[in-house]
């Protein structure tokens, strides 16, 4: 198991929004963390809760719920409700619990 000092400074950038061939998901995003190349990596962040601060201050958080792929990309899901928007895409986001 991976040590919880080491997760809380993580940091990632956001990649792109979820989507496929007609639809975009605006409630999930696909983030890439240093240090986890790897699926088997990717998996231990699985649980924690991401966060990304705008220009403005406010924070949005959301929670890494499975990976994406086998190069160490996760799935963060947002609240109902709450997407991200188009100007976080390459953004630095941390791992904050």
């Amino acid at each position: 198991m991976v040590d919880d000092t080491i997760l809380i400074k993580a940091r990632g950038v956001i990649m792109s929004f979820r989507r496929g061939r007609s639809r975009t998901h605006e409630t999930q995003v696909l983030c890439k963390f240093s240090g986890f190349d790897d699926a088997k990596a990717a998996s231990k962040l699985i649980g924690h809760e991401m966060e990304w601060v705008s220009p403005m201050g406010t924070a949005i958080r959301g929670r890494i719920t499975k990976t994406h792929g086998n190069l160490g990309v996760v799935r963060v899901q947002l609240k109902r409700g709450s997407g991200l928007p188009g100007q976080s895409l390459g953004n630095l986001v941390t791992i904050v619990k």
